[in-house]
């Protein structure tokens, strides 16, 4: 009876448990390479031929992770039966090792200045074949045919009797990370809300525009790091007289309010409230001063999103005046969007017949 008293009370969920589902952990394998690569210059090449079948030159070794490594050239051929009219260039493990997986790349250089490189590599074939596999020190990956040493002898590759080998390698490694022991939620970046905080508060301000009778202050760093236009215009050599105080001709100063709105708050205003207009033509028409305005002064990001909205929002009343800004600024998706617009059967004809002559 108490051992059945036991399994009732520890089966049953207690009353504080949680009905959601277990906890998720999360490991991941990550599989990369570690590469390094090697110089091996062979100087004296006429004197090392008939040193024999299966004989070789080899380089100094070198580190890639973790193992030895060295380039082996057989100027006679590795082996007769293999045709020992050619030349064979290898890469082997020289350190101890057991199913050291590696990426391998021999080049031969072009020393004529042409850049035609003699090139074999595994890098490129790693997607088909995998990485090569060394099952024990002194196994090689290479080519006991990898030139004909004839052509080799009147090719750009032997100069000065010297040959110049370059190796790459990349050394397979896998490791398993874990699930993480901490979750810290990180929030979306703020920059732009405390630059735009910084405009709303008027504080440090060092440069005013009168654009249309009406005077913006702002920051000349703020204004150089988001503009190269401004940066020239108030840091450049041919920086403007009086950087104090700058008029800015043909611009609205409702439109000069939404670009500097833009610079500071990395977003697009709220073009409604900007035009004083309750209205989707009032929002176009002032996206269309917008992207003029921020071509003008190099805002690439803003010139994207008013040539977005303008896609959106092409219409009857504004189509004509949005393609000639988009044929003006080079925006060539938003001219797209309006030729086809006016092309539909039931905007053809009547003023449309002018917009066809003016942009054929």
């Amino acid at each position: 009876m108490g051992m059945g008293r036991v399994y009732r009370e520890t089966s049953k969920p207690s009353s504080s448990s949680s009905p959601s589902s277990p906890p998720l952990t999360t490991s991941t394998s990550v599989t990369d390479t570690v590469n390094g690569s090697h110089q091996f210059k062979i100087t004296g090449y006429s004197l090392s031929k008939g040193i024999g079948i299966g004989k070789y030159i080899a380089s100094d070794t070198f580190l890639v992770g973790g193992h030895s490594w060295a380039i082996y050239f057989y100027p006679d051929g590795k082996s007769a039966e293999d045709n020992a009219a050619y030349v064979s260039l290898f890469i082997a493990l020289a350190s101890e090792g057991t199913d050291v997986r590696a990426l391998f790349e021999l080049t031969l250089l072009d020393q004529g200045g042409k850049e035609r490189h003699k090139v074999h590599s595994h890098f490129g074939r790693a997607l088909e074949s995998g990485p090569y596999s060394l099952k024990y020190r002194g196994s090689m990956w290479g080519y006991k045919r990898f030139f004909k040493r004839t052509l080799l002898e009147t090719s750009d590759y032997l100069k000065d009797d010297c040959l110049s080998v370059h190796c790459s390698v990349g050394v397979v490694r896998s490791h398993t990370q874990g699930p993480k022991n901490y979750s810290i939620p990180i929030p979306p970046s703020d920059i732009g809300h405390h630059l735009g905080q910084l405009l709303e508060s008027g504080k440090g301000t060092d440069v005013y525009f009168e654009v249309d009778g009406e005077i913006f202050a702002a920051h000349k760093l703020v204004l150089a790091a988001r503009s190269p236009v401004f940066r020239a215009q108030l840091f450049g050599p041919m920086k403007d007289q009086n950087t104090h105080l700058i008029k800015v001709e043909d611009m609205e100063a409702s439109v000069f309010k939404a670009l500097l709105h833009f610079i500071y708050w990395d977003a697009m205003p709220d073009m409604e409230d900007l035009s004083c207009l309750n209205s989707k033509w009032a929002s176009t028409l002032m996206s269309q001063h917008l992207l003029a305005a921020s071509d003008r002064y190099g805002l690439d990001r803003l010139r994207l999103l008013c040539e977005a909205n303008l896609c959106e929002d092409v219409a009857i009343n504004t189509v004509a005046t949005t393609l000639a800004l988009a044929e003006q600024h080079h925006c060539f998706q938003l001219k797209s969007v309006c030729l086809k617009f006016v092309a539909l059967p039931e905007n053809l004809g009547g003023e449309f017949s002018l917009i066809k002559f003016s942009f054929h």
